[in-house]
């Protein structure tokens, strides 16, 4: 049971924990101030009925859908590519993290886009619904449930962290200039995971 636990903690922790589209958003937003529950609530919700739906077995049907799994991939490059150059275009006109914060749309278009970058990633589907579905399905004794609360736990742990932890980085990140960069970092995170889905 523990050991089951333990193991799907650390392969979820090992699938999210990489810099992506949907880390960076999580990221910016902790930094603004703005909406980090709601945005944080969404992608751990979002994980949990994933992982949920893999272990499941709807691993299996998705596996089949070559199609869906198609059309999600393309309406997430299209979103990506236009979040990822509005990010560049903010980077243009860099301000303070003060001020950066009252030109941020409003919260339902804040968790919209948490949405977004969460359901229109195929990646998401390949490794939190197969990968750790096939996985949990593999445990010994029946644990597959408990690998399962691992996995959610450490997806909640991880976007708990690194939403509300980015204010610790908000000093550093004060300056029009810092700014700046994190918009070009977050504007090319998202036009890389937009290329590598295109061209996947």
């Amino acid at each position: 049971m523990l050991s089951a636990l333990i193991a799907g903690l650390l392969t979820g922790l090992s699938l999210i924990v990489a810099i992506g589209a949907q880390n960076a958003y999580v990221l910016r937003q902790g930094l603004l101030r703005s909406h980090v529950g709601g945005v944080i609530a969404i992608c751990a919700v979002s994980d949990l009925i994933l992982i949920t739906a893999g272990v499941a077995g709807v691993g299996t049907i998705v596996e089949h859908a070559s199609w869906a799994l198609e059309l999600l991939r393309w309406f997430g490059v299209a979103f990506l590519v236009w979040y990822g150059v509005g990010a560049l275009r903010r980077s243009r006109h860099p301000e303070s993290l003060q001020t950066a914060g009252t030109s941020e749309p409003n919260g339902r278009k804040v968790l919209l886009q948490a949405v977004a970058l969460t359901w229109l990633n195929p990646h998401v589907y390949l490794d939190t619904v197969l990968l750790l579905g096939s996985i949990a399905n593999h445990q010994p004794g029946g644990g597959r449930w408990w690998f399962a609360v691992g996995a959610a736990l450490g997806s909640i742990l991880w976007f708990t962290a690194l939403g509300y932890g980015a204010r610790l980085l908000a000093p550093l990140l004060a300056g029009p200039r810092a700014w700046q960069l994190l918009d070009v970092l977050v504007g090319l995170v998202m036009l890389a995971v937009a290329a590598s889905l295109a061209l996947g």
